[in-house]
């Protein structure tokens, strides 16, 4: 696992976590500039839930105060975590119901991309989704199968995940719409998404499973769910059958480039 610049920032003995003013300030203009993105793109099911958790736009929210939500909607809540954890450690939360939020939040200098998962990401762009019964019943699944999986079998679960949770795209009936916390986090990818130019497929997981991603480009293909509650469906299939199928397949031919090595 490789490292990271930043440091998750630790509660006080009340739970209340401080952040500089300039922190804040980051916190306030992502979300200010991400909003102006999501009217006729983001799904009903996300709008709905950025609306119960009633996000503060002047500064970073407690985590407390995104759990009482949560945990009234669908008995969730957020589990503070370091900069980086391992595919243990995140299965074992999603399979409790606790979605990890890393308390840290990007530099300036990272404000328009970071590879790594800060708050802004987990809360302002996965959270809202775990309002709705179906998504969450879905994440706690997949954390539930992770657990028990072997890291082979992780590496194909973790290409569902990054196809539904992080990438994923739904019908609605106004046309498409994204659920996907990884591109509703990211104003390029929210507009990119629905402009014609990737690839779109509907929702296989077996396909979903065969096929390569990179984290560092904008994805040449999504995969469309007929409607966010198709996620209770994939949850009562037999996956982890289709992950043994999809290793004994091999993966599709990428629709991108290798990533080019420094020299």
């Amino acid at each position: 696992m490789k490292g990271t610049q930043y440091s998750a920032r630790n509660p006080d003995a009340q739970g209340h976590i401080h952040y500089p003013p300039e922190e804040h300030q980051i916190w306030s203009e992502l979300v200010a500039r991400q909003q102006q993105h999501l009217p006729g793109r983001a799904c009903d099911a996300y709008l709905d839930g950025l609306e119960r958790l009633a996000l503060p736009s002047d500064r970073i929210p407690q985590l407390a105060e995104v759990d009482r939500v949560l945990m009234e909607c669908t008995g969730w809540q957020t589990a503070q975590v370091p900069a980086l954890i391992s595919f243990e450690r995140f299965f074992e939360l999603l399979a409790s119901k606790r979605f990890p939020v890393a308390t840290f939040i990007r530099s300036r200098e990272e404000f328009d991309y970071l590879q790594e998962p800060d708050i802004f990401h987990e809360i302002f762009g996965h959270c809202p989704l775990l309002t709705n019964p179906a998504f969450a019943h879905f994440t706690h699944t997949y954390g539930k199968l992770g657990l028990a999986a072997t890291p082979q079998q992780r590496v194909y679960l973790a290409r569902l995940y990054w196809f539904t949770v992080e990438f994923g795209l739904v019908q609605s009936s106004e046309g498409l719409r994204i659920y996907g916390g990884g591109i509703l986090s990211s104003p390029g990818e929210t507009q990119y998404a629905l402009s014609g130019q990737p690839k779109l497929q509907p929702m296989d997981p077996l396909e979903a499973m065969r096929t390569p991603y990179r984290i560092d480009i904008m994805q040449p293909v999504y995969f469309v769910l007929e409607q966010i509650d198709q996620l209770y469906e994939l949850a009562q299939m037999d996956l982890m059958a289709l992950v043994d199928q999809a290793m004994a397949l091999g993966l599709r031919e990428p629709l991108f480039p290798p990533k080019q090595q420094a020299s």
